[in-house]
């Protein structure tokens, strides 16, 4: 999840280790072989590598781009998600009668809320490949987390019981015609928001397009030395690794900006939002959220910065 935290230095540099490590070793054996065998003194116009560089950020900036609009999107609909999610708990609250306490029908509405509650986490651990049946125990009953279990799409199984209590209230009168439809639209709109959540984690970014990006960055840094290594000498082994440390981690953000459900920092914080929704809504439900086991702790920041 994307997280308001300083990035360590060691997290930026274990990214691109690798192609620094080939880039230092590269430039050094162009900068010795310059100045130690004068035969192999090949030098490049400037020019050429500049041209080339020119493209390639054009490029890059293009593909950065496309990979925000995939995680803005992501965040979009999540934040769509959320504003859903307290409306439909307000639509029960306010549609079915709970003024009496404890009853049949207040029942029915904690039971709808909390099950939405379960159906966000089951959605951000469904994106992510991970287990989504985990902690639900705490939010839904045993009969209905056996029933999920036949479902390899938990999320959509959960929206499913939704639908079914929606019509067990309206045949007990407890919602009218009116509420019962718009109580389903509000369930549509979630069906809608996890479709578009699966769009993006299964459409993948076209492989070629990165892939010749990085080909031609490749054949960049490795024409750059020659273009310097006349004006500055030896002092192009460092100046070669700062403009190829800037490009590969403009490449590398592009990356990891573009699968925004992979449970890395660069993520769609859905973990963060989901807790938002589940404090919100027990809120609404008058139950002490503070008190009440909550069904996932907060991440520890700075576990996503391991090398």
């Amino acid at each position: 999840m994307l997280l308001r935290e300083n990035i360590p230095a060691s997290y930026i540099v274990g990214k691109i280790k690798n192609e620094v490590v080939f880039v230092t070793l590269y430039s050094v054996f162009i900068a010795v072989m310059y100045n130690t065998f004068h035969f192999t003194r090949i030098s490049i116009p400037i020019a050429v590598p500049t041209i080339l560089g020119t493209v390639i950020s054009l490029l890059l900036a293009f593909k950065s781009n496309q990979a925000y609009d995939r995680w803005w999107e992501a965040r979009t609909i999540w934040g769509a998600i959320v504003n859903d999610s307290r409306t439909l708990t307000r639509q029960l609250l306010t549609y079915v009668d709970t003024k009496y306490g404890p009853s049949e029908e207040r029942a029915f509405c904690e039971k709808m809320a909390k099950r939405q509650i379960a159906w966000c986490y089951s959605l951000s651990r469904h994106l992510r490949r991970q287990d989504p049946l985990k902690g639900l125990e705490k939010l839904i009953s045993a009969e209905d987390l056996n029933y999920i279990k036949q479902y390899s799409n938990i999320p959509l199984a959960l929206l499913e019981l939704q639908g079914a209590d929606l019509r067990h209230a309206y045949k007990l009168g407890w919602i009218n015609e009116f509420q019962q439809v718009e109580l389903d639209n509000t369930l549509t709109r979630f069906s809608n928001e996890m479709g578009g959540c699966e769009r993006i984690k299964n459409t993948v970014f076209p492989a070629t397009y990165g892939t010749y990006i990085h080909f031609s960055l490749v054949l960049f840094i490795m024409l750059l030395p020659f273009g310097l290594i006349e004006f500055f000498g030896v002092v192009e082994v460092p100046v070669v690794i700062a403009i190829a440390s800037a490009f590969f981690l403009i490449e590398k953000m592009a990356i990891h900006l573009q699968d925004p459900f992979e449970n890395k920092p660069t993520d769609t914080p859905t973990t963060t939002i989901s807790q938002t929704i589940e404090r919100d809504i027990k809120q609404m439900l008058k139950v002490n959220y503070k008190q009440e086991e909550k069904v996932e702790e907060k991440d520890q920041s700075k576990m996503f910065y391991i090398l």
